[in-house]
């Protein structure tokens, strides 16, 4: 059994957040709002608010899938998970360029200020280019199916004014 003060090293480990961690998690659980959790606590209301729209955007997926592409409400709800997940590869990019030093004051404050949890690795580097790649491709994505529909109803709108 641990002894009192390897309970108190056990509990300051805990509240240290790895860079490298955050970033993966930011990036894979993002849309679930997993990132928040892991840096702010259970308390944290943007990490309970973040599963809302990414459900939006699977129940438009399933109203496609049921409806057809013409289903207005699924070309409304399908970006937000687009936009959502580009917004958490985002947020995965800025925690993994993050410098050192800002990243221990901000998540370990009791650490050294060149903390090795703070510290840019490989593992970093390589979410944030897949962050960098699949963020990009679902903010363009979501971006090009949102406008495309828009416009599509929009011909449609105006060629049953003009009959």
């Amino acid at each position: 059994m641990p002894t009192p003060s390897a309970w108190g090293v056990i509990a300051g480990m805990k509240s240290m957040k790895n860079k490298t961690v955050s970033t993966w998690i930011a990036f894979l659980g993002g849309p679930l709002g997993l990132h928040r959790f892991y840096l702010y606590g259970w308390s944290d209301t943007l990490g309970w608010a973040l599963p809302i729209p990414t459900a939006l955007g699977i129940y438009g997926i399933e109203r496609v899938q049921q409806y057809g592409l013409d289903d207005q409400m699924s070309w409304l709800l399908i970006p937000l998970l687009g936009f959502t997940m580009a917004g958490c590869a985002l947020t995965a990019i800025f925690y993994g360029l993050m410098p050192v030093d800002k990243w221990n004051a901000r998540f370990n404050p009791e650490a050294d200020v060149d903390a090795e949890l703070g510290r840019t690795n490989w593992l970093t580097m390589l979410a944030i280019i897949v962050a960098l790649l699949l963020g990009a491709i679902s903010m363009m994505g979501s971006l090009a199916y949102s406008f495309q529909h828009y416009f599509e109803y929009q011909v449609e709108e105006a060629r049953k004014i003009s009959q």
